[in-house]
């Protein structure tokens, strides 16, 4: 519908009639009340003539100049796509030797992470010698890191190779919870382990009493479901506005910080309430984990012998390495301002989380304890002897 305005040399053109023509080849997005002003009014116009807008911004002498663009507010998902896919930036913009010697080196830690998981969870719930509640949490910790990895480093080895690296919004949806289910019931684990050990060290004596089977299993299912409760509202919160516009994800796997400012509504909440889930499950189990390596130091300080000094902190030593790991990358990432981050900083960080620590645990819990060592020597003795009697 055209409309002749007050001034003889002023046309309204009303595009809701002519979209198609006009519009929405040149932006690709619908527009809702959408006016134009040519001015001065073209000698000959109709439908059938009127030129692309691009044309107007680019001879303003020959069409007329477009004075005024009255758009509908930035972000409205109801007047905009809607996006159904992200694609995942990642090492993109690598070169193609520095992608192939990527996708080497992280298939190798991945590789010997599953390996070193997979023995540490075989020997925990096969040999008898390893009842001990700690070793009970060890082989849930490295479950969990099973887990963990997998739901991001398969994903960024096939990228590395091929050339889509787009995902759909129900698989970004589901990353996103399984990291931060598992995550999170990583770090409630973890501090439960802490726990443990200052009850071995500092209360020996009622040790089986306080951590009982029944208390183990407790305290893990604890972990894992506070960790899908809590997978479930974050993953809520990373989406409940509509996505619109961007879909680039500068990371190699869909992570919340970087999700949430691609979503057209006001991301301001979202991540305050991120940032406060994080405090309560960041901050809360490290109190946790300080507290009982403060008392341990303690009561180590107080022992006379050298050799049991030694040895407490040889059995501490390990887990406190670990958690130093996880938790600084973890709160790097979900608690600093949105202002710190960027591609160069978030990834060696996401990478320190999601691969380097799933694959430190083994090593570090089995190179620095004897009976892990006895373990897995005896199991590569029945392993070696079954071989033989087979031939």
């Amino acid at each position: 519908m055209v409309q002749k305005a007050k001034s003889p040399n002023l046309l309204r053109v009303n595009i809701n009639h002519f979209m198609e023509l006009v519009i929405k080849t040149q932006f690709n997005v619908p527009f809702n009340g959408l006016f134009v002003i040519l001015d001065p009014m073209p000698s000959c116009l109709s439908l059938d003539t009127i030129p692309p807008i691009q044309d107007h911004l680019d001879s303003p002498e020959k069409y007329g100049n477009i004075s005024q663009v009255v758009r509908p507010p930035k972000g409205d998902p109801r007047n905009g796509s809607t996006v159904t896919e992200f694609i995942l930036v990642g090492f993109e913009h690598s070169s193609p030797s520095t992608r192939a010697l990527l996708f080497t080196l992280f298939l190798a830690l991945y590789s010997l992470a599953m390996a070193m998981n997979g023995l540490i969870i075989f020997i925990t719930w096969t040999d008898p010698r390893l009842n001990s509640p700690m070793y009970f949490f060890l082989g849930h910790l490295s479950f969990l890191d099973i887990c963990f990895i997998t739901t991001t480093i398969p994903q960024m080895l096939v990228h590395l190779v091929t050339k889509n690296h787009t995902v759909s919004f129900v698989s970004c949806m589901t990353q996103m919870y399984l990291v931060f289910g598992v995550g999170v019931a990583e770090c409630i684990l973890l501090a439960f382990m802490a726990y443990d050990r200052y009850v071995a060290i500092c209360h020996p004596l009622n040790y089986a009493q306080i951590i009982s089977r029944q208390v183990c299993i407790r305290l893990v299912v604890t972990s894992w479901v506070f960790g899908m409760i809590n997978g479930i509202l974050l993953d809520y919160m990373t989406f409940r506005g509509p996505f619109c516009r961007e879909n680039h994800i500068e990371n190699f796997f869909c992570e919340a910080p970087i999700v949430i400012t691609l979503s057209c509504g006001d991301p301001d909440f979202s991540l305050k309430v991120i940032f406060v889930d994080a405090i309560v499950v960041l901050l809360s189990p490290m109190v946790l984990i300080v507290t009982s390596y403060a008392r341990i130091l303690a009561s180590i300080l107080r022992r006379a012998s050298s050799s049991g000094r030694g040895k407490t902190f040889s059995t501490c030593a390990s887990h406190l390495t670990v958690v130093v790991f996880f938790y600084t990358s973890a709160m790097f990432s979900y608690m600093n301002p949105r202002s710190t981050h960027g591609p160069d900083k978030d990834k060696p960080f996401s990478l320190l989380y999601t691969i380097i620590t799933p694959m430190c645990n083994p090593v570090i819990y089995s190179f620095r304890n004897k009976e892990m060592k006895g373990a897995m020597g005896r199991a590569l003795g029945r392993a070696n002897l079954a071989q033989a009697e087979s031939f």
